[in-house]
């Protein structure tokens, strides 16, 4: 089944006559344009790109299987005239995404014309599709992975004492875009000492010294698809707190790898390595979820966290990710991008898990 009929199964079943796609994951997921702005309409019958001057060549290009609509100005000035040529009267818009100003567009192109055109926010829609992964898209995701994993061999021959954390991110990113990346997902991830209790630390000014743990979270990108990784290590000689630290989060992540199985839930996947940090008494250090999922998103459905209600099934991609945060010390954090198979997960990370690099 196509994704548009996935889709078209989730407007029946909402009742809309169609739906505007206006993220920008979503929309290439859903048409193949690449361009930063555009406006998909889909419904039952018909599926329109409309976009204005700068991307008509490239989305017809990209799209061939929409109609591509050559737009000028904001909403109101051509989507009641397109919804009432097509007998639109119930359309819904993604309301994740749409910040206010786009919704009091959305609202004058309906409330502007004797059309009677109903907006319904909705939630979800696409990404529950983008959720389970097609084969091709997970092959695109594996070489993200491989470029990750090198960019991980290069920054044990980069990271020495005395160079900065912003030197080190900027040569695992040129290393990432010379070996092919796109942009990167997200900012490099490189903190070294205490720097490291922040799970989004910035790489700064701050000289890695030796005697130290550095946590490294990095990403590549592949014709849009992203991987994730994190890894830690203790630069210098064997430190007993960091070890100590260091085999919970691993003995976690280990434990959620091997006991995740298609079926459960999110909040289920969570509290299988959740067990393992609080039995070892550091429950309020682990402060985030155990993860999320990843494609065209570095960040994407399912999540796996407290609460979570997603249910985690074959052909979905996600990455699990215990940690351990301390204020003033540092912190540790292990993560494998991951994919469901035939009822459980198999990690399609390869970087070595290495505690020490002396």
């Amino acid at each position: 089944m196509s994704r548009l009929q996935k889709l078209r199964q989730s407007l029946a079943q909402q009742e809309l006559d169609a739906f505007i796609v206006s993220q920008p994951e979503n929309r290439r997921y859903l048409s193949g344009f690449t361009g930063s702005a555009g406006w998909l309409l889909i419904s039952a019958n018909d599926s329109f790109l409309a976009v204005d001057f700068r991307y008509v060549e490239q989305a017809k290009e990209e799209a061939p299987d929409f109609d591509v609509i050559h737009v000028k100005g904001d909403l109101a000035n051509w989507l009641p005239n397109l919804a009432s040529d097509s007998g639109f009267k119930k359309v819904g818009f993604e309301a994740d995404d749409v910040p206010l100003a786009i919704y009091q567009q959305l609202c004058k192109a309906a409330g502007d014309n004797d059309r009677q055109i109903q907006l319904f926010p909705t939630s979800g829609l696409v990404e529950s599709v983008r959720a389970v992964k097609e084969p091709e898209e997970i092959e695109l995701i594996t070489e993200a992975v491989k470029l990750a994993d090198a960019a991980f061999d290069h920054a044990k021959s980069a990271i020495c004492p005395g160079v900065s954390e912003k030197e080190v991110a900027w040569a695992l990113e040129r290393f990432l875009r010379e070996s092919g990346s796109e942009p990167m997902p997200f900012d490099i991830i490189v903190a070294s000492g205490p720097n490291a209790a922040l799970p989004h630390a910035k790489p700064s000014e701050k000289v890695i010294l030796e005697n130290e743990s550095v946590v490294i979270d990095l990403g590549a990108r592949v014709n849009g698809y992203c991987s994730d990784l994190s890894r830690t290590f203790f630069l210098g000689g064997e430190d007993k707190t960091f070890s100590k630290i260091y085999d919970i989060v691993l003995g976690a992540q280990l434990t959620a790898l091997a006991a995740i199985a298609s079926g459960i839930s999110g909040d289920q996947a969570d509290r299988l390595a959740r067990a393992v940090v609080e039995q070892a008494g550091y429950s309020d250090a682990f402060g985030h979820g155990l993860g999320h999922g990843v494609g065209l998103g570095a960040h994407e459905s399912p999540r796996l966290g407290p609460g979570s209600s997603d249910l985690l099934v074959d052909g979905m991609v996600f990455t699990v990710e215990p940690g351990i945060y301390i204020a003033g010390w540092g912190g540790v954090r292990i993560e494998d991008t991951v994919v469901m198979e035939n009822g459980k997960v198999r990690a399609l990370t390869r970087a070595e898990k290495v505690a020490n690099i002396s």
